[in-house]
């Protein structure tokens, strides 16, 4: 198999870019139709040119449960190893460790919707079953509630949206985008 510079640029001129890092990029290797559609343009065509590659060598999440363990522990969806956020629920920009960008990462409302259904089953039911069982005073459900709900909601959100960035990016999931089909 053939590998050829990024976007077919020698690694002098990498270096050269302000955005280069101190050492040149790794070459990525290149199918063997490539040069039949392009050569050095088959890396910039498949969106490899502004962040750095993996190295090969290196050891990638490759199965369902790893990518969910990794998104549970909060780790890089592609090496397991680098942080994946910077605040409480702020992603960094790419991976310490392999690089990689996390601008694909857009979990939405969907951590929340789901952290929500899971808090109100228990919550509510939870507050039921004391209200039909012991009766207590409001203050007693007050006291007892949102302690509860700060637990249940704030606890694992993050691990939450960790996950589904996790499950994103090993499906390979993205925007939709229409084609250039005629009606």
């Amino acid at each position: 198999m053939r590998s050829k510079a990024v976007g077919g640029a020698s690694a002098s001129r990498l270096a050269s870019l302000p955005h280069a890092p101190s050492t040149a990029r790794r070459a990525v290797p290149l199918p063997r139709f490539a040069a039949l559609r392009g050569g050095g343009n088959y890396a910039l065509a498949r969106g490899r040119a502004d962040c750095d590659i993996a190295d090969m060598n290196e050891e990638t999440i490759q199965t369902l449960s790893g990518a969910a363990l990794a998104g549970l522990t909060c780790a890089c969806p592609r090496c397991g190893k680098g942080k994946l956020f910077q605040g409480f629920l702020t992603l960094r920009p790419q991976c310490d460790v392999c690089g990689l960008d996390f601008g694909f990462a857009d979990a939405g409302d969907g951590p929340a919707i789901f952290i929500m259904f899971f808090a109100g089953f228990i919550v509510v039911g939870a507050a039921l079953v004391t209200e039909i069982v012991y009766q207590p005073p409001y203050w007693v459900h007050a006291a007892l509630w949102l302690p509860l709900i700060l637990v249940v909601t704030l606890g694992p959100l993050r691990p939450m949206k960790g996950l589904l960035i996790a499950l994103q990016f090993h499906h390979k999931a993205a925007e939709g985008r229409l084609t250039g089909r005629e009606p």
